[in-house]
């Protein structure tokens, strides 16, 4: 027998390294499957966990700018604010958008006018019992601006509604 035709298993080397393959091999079809002494709470500690309570549901609905008021984080724990009809729940993001927050004026508000112009004002906001702002007067650029700032809150936040003019409700 020439030196080229030895098993595998007649080198020491090979002998070392088929101890863990053979034991990675054996983990791997036959897992470990006796339930967990205690329940895991995160991902790490198993797959099979639950969170102390299910996330509350968001329904999907017409808002008008009166009632989408109260949704400022101080009437109400959630926070929404309307970017170019679109009703987005940013309560997930309540330091930038809740009281006292950077962005907080634009909470239970429609923000288009604000957010294309990047201006937090208040003569940025609409009254609440007016028409909802048409953003005629906007440049192109900002308009842009304002898109951008839809396309940011689609991809962070839930839409959860759409706003409507406050007799469409």
């Amino acid at each position: 027998m020439s030196s080229f035709a030895q098993p595998l298993i007649d080198t020491p080397l090979n002998a070392l390294l088929l101890a863990p393959i053979a034991y990675y091999a054996y983990s791997i079809a036959f897992p470990d499957t006796k339930p967990p002494t205690t329940i895991p709470t995160d991902w790490r500690g198993g797959y099979s966990w639950k969170p102390p309570s299910h996330p509350k549901t968001v329904l999907y609905k017409k808002y008008t700018p009166k009632t989408l008021q109260p949704f400022n984080g101080v009437d109400s724990p959630r926070i929404l604010l309307a970017i170019n009809g679109k009703v987005f729940d940013v309560t997930a993001g309540g330091s930038f958008y809740g009281p006292g927050g950077p962005y907080g004026n634009f909470a239970g508000r429609d923000a288009s006018r604000g957010m294309a112009k990047q201006s937090f004002d208040t003569d940025m906001l609409s009254p609440i019992d007016g028409p909802i702002d048409p953003l005629t007067d906007i440049t192109a650029d900002e308009r842009e601006n304002m898109m951008g700032w839809v396309e940011h809150f689609t991809h962070k936040y839930i839409v959860c509604g759409e706003l409507v003019e406050n007799d469409a409700a």
